[in-house]
């Protein structure tokens, strides 16, 4: 099972994502992607869904049209884990279109 990371940790690596920001409220990060159109931000889900799936982690995301807002956090460990930092890291490399 994946560790906790310290809120120390979790700030270094949010000034490296760019565009991600900690959740009011939630111990989770969270981004709106914004796509040309609807086929480009579903395929951007499809892609990141193959990702998720090899790590055995898995987004909360919500799609209406070309926007995409995803939320991320480890529920088995209460919060925030490096698994959420490295699938946003990709989720950032993967996003241009």
């Amino acid at each position: 099972m994946a560790k906790k990371i310290s809120v120390k940790q979790r700030n270094e690596s949010l000034k490296k994502l760019n565009g991600w920001k900690k959740t009011r409220g939630k111990d989770s990060i969270e981004k709106d992607f914004i796509f040309k159109d609807f086929q480009s931000a579903f395929s951007w889900m499809t892609k990141i869904a193959f990702v998720a799936e090899k790590m055995d982690h898995h987004p909360e995301w919500f799609n209406v049209y070309n926007k995409v807002h995803v939320t991320l956090t480890t529920h088995d460990a209460g919060g925030i884990t490096q698994l959420d930092i490295d699938l946003a890291n990709t989720m950032n490399k993967t996003s241009k279109y």
